[in-house]
């Protein structure tokens, strides 16, 4: 898959016989995988899984159904633990109308129980329901605090918690909510008063919430904690377990990422968070091999071509002609060929199923890219320093979240309309917030490295220039923005007008993107210029170890 591109890339001599004049050099490390995924076959015996999964999967299913004439707490943790354990694209059907009933349910119902008040209102506007943050008013006293009795209640609190990420701009409540919770959830974790599972839930939650977690490596986490709770349900455990082997198992790691080097396995896993069903196979390899082309086009506009390089290359790319390669210095051909000859495939593809618009919608990002890119070096050849403004206009392209949301569409499903590849063509609200997160995030993580290398100036220095403040105080306000963003992102999904013409499967890419970044970049750490633990793990997690299944 990955290697065809890699493979067609110059070898480390080519780069060496070439002067490194004047050149950024990042010195990137190596892959850090080198030949695991050819050495580690698995051990488990996957023959007989597809009948029990299936077997296992009609009994959830009943058990779901059956569930909606139970009380409003049990059906609410079961809809959250069958999408906490990942399976509940097997049953959206059946969840949609659940959810549907509870929503219509008056919430007068438990009004004092803090669990299901909280757990309801997520669940509900993670899946684009309209509720109003007011509900959240009578857990309150008569001075406007939430009332000193909840802190005894762990799960409600952990709840509310989860429910308060999902705010918008100007939900006062919740804001207040988030600092309440995290206070009081610190407290008890500090004292060692939550017991196992519910401790491990916790200290997870507060790392990072469910509505920011990537939903198949937050499976992966929930399944064994989920074994050992006491009050696991066996069956929805068992086909949870079944139904992660038999996806890693499809995946067919091995055959699909041979020889892997660079970014490949990280680019994968990128990928993975923006769609894991099995339907989307597809359009995972289309928007890895696309990502991949991005990384490489990236590298070589921050830190190896020269400004007279670069520009014969992104005069090139505007021309979209093989005519062009005999002009461009001899690594960049090793760059431009495969990227011509990939998208002369999609494009046929396309053409064939009748939808050469997709493949138009994504050569036109890819141009506006390169564009983008080009600008960002003559900024840098200028040492010119824009304001955050001019600096963001461009760099929201230049996070490459426009292209990757359009070209995470090309291998979807017939629904995916050519009206909704010219909305997302517009940058609406969603993604242009994605895209925030992605630039600001990348920013913060990077730009000591890439300013000790020469590179254009990012949103910290440009914002330190034009407000005359300290790295550290710009870095914080940047911040802020970041938060900004996902209220967007939430607002676009629960309020927006958009919801009611754009299916939740496309907004969900969106989504998936931002949790992706939010992943690969939290606490101030480039995870996939710098692969380290975090991606480690998370790759061996989805990638190398299936799940130890229960007797």
């Amino acid at each position: 898959m990955s290697s065809q591109i890699y493979s067609s890339m110059p070898p480390s001599s080519t780069h060496q016989s070439m002067s490194n004049h004047n050149r950024p050099i990042a010195n990137f490390h190596p892959c850090v995988w080198g030949n695991i995924f050819l050495s580690c076959p698995s051990k488990t015996d996957f023959s007989d899984i597809p009948q029990k999964h299936g077997e296992l999967k009609e009994e959830v299913r009943r058990m779901v159904k059956e569930a909606m004439h139970d009380e409003l707490l049990h059906k609410l943790r079961l809809i959250d633990t069958i999408e906490r354990l990942g399976v509940s694209y097997h049953f959206e059907r059946e969840i949609e109308k659940a959810l549907h009933n509870i929503f219509e349910q008056d919430w007068e119902l438990d009004q004092t129980h803090l669990e299901v008040t909280s757990l309801r209102f997520r669940l509900l506007r993670e899946n684009g329901f309209n509720v109003p943050s007011e509900i959240f008013n009578k857990f309150k006293d008569g001075e406007g605090n939430f009332k000193n009795s909840l802190t005894s209640d762990v799960k409600g609190l952990l709840e509310l918690y989860e429910a308060a990420h999902l705010r918008v701009h100007g939900e006062d409540i919740l804001e207040e909510a988030l600092v309440f919770t995290i206070s009081h959830l610190q407290s008890a974790k500090a004292a060692g008063s939550i017991e196992y599972p519910l401790s491990a839930l916790v200290s997870n939650a507060l790392n990072r919430p469910i509505s920011k977690c990537l939903p198949r490596l937050e499976a992966r986490r929930f399944i064994p904690i989920y074994q050992q709770d006491a009050s696991h349900d066996k069956t929805l455990l068992k086909f949870a377990e079944l139904d992660f082997n038999l996806w890693w198992k499809d995946l067919d790691v091995e055959t699909k990422l041979p020889f892997i080097r660079n970014r490949s396995v990280e680019g994968y896993f990128w990928i993975l968070g923006v769609y894991f069903e099995p339907q989307y196979s597809y359009a995972r390899e289309i928007l890895t091999k696309i990502l991949l082309m991005i990384s490489i086009m990236d590298d070589i506009y921050d830190a190896y071509g020269t400004y007279e390089e670069l520009e014969l290359l992104t005069i090139a790319i505007q021309r979209w002609d093989a005519d062009c390669l005999d002009q461009l210095p001899e690594y960049m051909k090793f760059f431009y060929k495969p990227m011509l000859d990939f998208y002369g495939e999609l494009e046929e593809a396309m053409a064939k199923q009748g939808k050469s618009y997709r493949f138009q919608y994504a050569k036109d990002t890819f141009k506006q890219l390169s564009e983008s890119y080009f600008v960002e070096n003559k900024w840098y050849q200028e040492k010119y320093v824009p304001t955050m403004e001019e600096y963001m206009r461009n760099a929201l392209v230049t996070a490459g979240y426009v292209l990757l949301t359009i070209a995470s569409f090309i291998g979807m499903e017939d629904s995916v309309t050519p009206e909704i590849f010219k909305w997302a063509f517009s940058n609406p609200k969603i993604v242009s917030a994605s895209s925030v997160v992605c630039r600001l995030m990348d920013d913060i993580a990077s730009h000591k490295f890439e300013q000790e290398r020469g590179h254009v100036q990012s949103a910290v220095e440009c914002y330190m220039r034009q407000h005359g403040v300290s790295e550290e105080e710009a870095c914080s306000e940047l911040k802020k923005q970041v938060e900004n963003a996902w209220k967007d992102i939430n607002y676009e999904i629960i309020f927006s007008e958009t919801t009611k013409v754009i299916p939740m499967p496309v907004l969900r890419r969106s989504l998936n993107l931002t949790r992706v970044i939010e992943f690969l970049y939290k606490d101030g750490d480039d995870q996939y210029t710098h692969v380290g633990k975090v991606t480690k793990d998370g790759v061996a997690s989805l990638l190398i170890d299936p799940v130890s299944v229960s007797p």
